[in-house]
């Protein structure tokens, strides 16, 4: 715990940083592009203040992750960061629908810009969101962080595309080289944003995670020497990067104590093989005919009807 508590402080540093250096970059970006009649430059300005509200809110997710379990909400507020990459992944794609259509728009009708204070501008665009998405990419791996990673990368590919454009401009005299970057820009926006909604319903609708293959965690599981039998396999993601098992394991009648080597091999075999140490396995001497393999809970009037007083349930919890 202490090691994610430090990991979270250092997220929420980069955090702030990328904040206050976005919001300078904003205002920089609004005013040369009024000065330079460049749209390109004064939509830079909309992006990045969307990039203002996706790291806010991966600030405010990344509070909420480090508070601890309660009463109420026992499993803590790991999902307060995936619910925030859900929000940042939809605004990306209506960031990306608003560029395409702003593009096409453009295609029609070309806008005169300065393409010289445009490319020094966006050139100090660049460095700025390529240094924040470096520091954001030691962090990936939160889902929640990698969306506003990608907020950021996207920012950087768009910005240098303004300052291609601009090269493209003055070179050539061709306004209809910078929506044509533009469409391709919001094309990789919508695929990588897509990607991210994706992950997070499953997160948010309990769906085993990405690199967990079920039929593996039942084999390891039955492999466990004095297990015969395992049903009502569950697994699913706490956060973007814990994993939580809920299972009946049928096992040979002995005393609990005895049953107490048999938890610990199955709990080794989760945590050495797929990385999961939130478990709660149920010991049974028979298998429940209720319910098997992964499915669904019985209906209550199920659960009623069958009689559980006749199983010599032995039941084993490890957290």
């Amino acid at each position: 715990m202490h090691m994610v508590a430090t990991a979270s402080g250092k997220m929420q540093r980069v955090l702030v940083v990328s904040l206050c250096a976005t919001a300078c970059y904003v205002v920089a970006t609004f005013y040369f592009g009024l000065r330079a009649h460049s749209l390109a430059l004064i939509s830079e300005a909309g992006h990045n203040v969307s990039d203002m509200l996706a790291i806010a809110l991966s600030f405010v997710a990344v509070y909420f992750q480090r508070r601890p379990a309660t009463d109420e909400k026992t499993f803590g507020y790991q999902r307060a960061g995936v619910l925030a990459a859900f929000v940042n992944a939809l605004t990306l794609m209506a960031l990306a629908g608003w560029i395409g259509v702003s593009a096409v728009h453009r295609l029609y009708a070309p806008v005169a810009v300065q393409p010289r204070l445009m490319m020094a501008v966006a050139a100090a665009g660049v460095l700025m969101n390529g240094a924040i998405a470096g520091l954001l990419w030691k962090f990936s791996g939160d889902v929640n962080i990698r969306s506003v990673f990608l907020h950021m990368l996207g920012d950087t590919l768009s910005t240098a595309a303004v300052i291609a454009g601009g090269v493209g401009i003055l070179l050539s005299g061709m306004m209809w080289i910078d929506p044509v970057l533009s469409i391709l820009i919001a094309g990789m926006i919508l695929w990588s944003s897509a990607t991210i909604v994706r992950e997070t319903l499953n997160i948010l609708l309990e769906g085993t995670p990405r690199a967990v293959a079920l039929s593996k965690v039942r084999g390891a599981i039955a492999d466990v020497p004095g297990v015969l039998d395992v049903h009502d396999l569950h697994v699913w993601s706490l956060g973007s990067a814990s994993h939580a098992l809920a299972s009946h394991v049928t096992i040979e009648e002995m005393p609990v104590s005895e049953c107490a080597s048999i938890l610990d091999a199955i709990n080794c075999a989760l945590r050495d093989g797929f990385h999961i140490t939130h478990t709660t396995i149920q010991f049974e001497i028979r298998g429940c005919e209720t319910t098997h393999g992964c499915s669904a809970p019985p209906a209550l009037e199920a659960v009623g009807a069958h009689d559980h007083h006749h199983h010599d349930h032995g039941h084993s919890h490890a957290h």
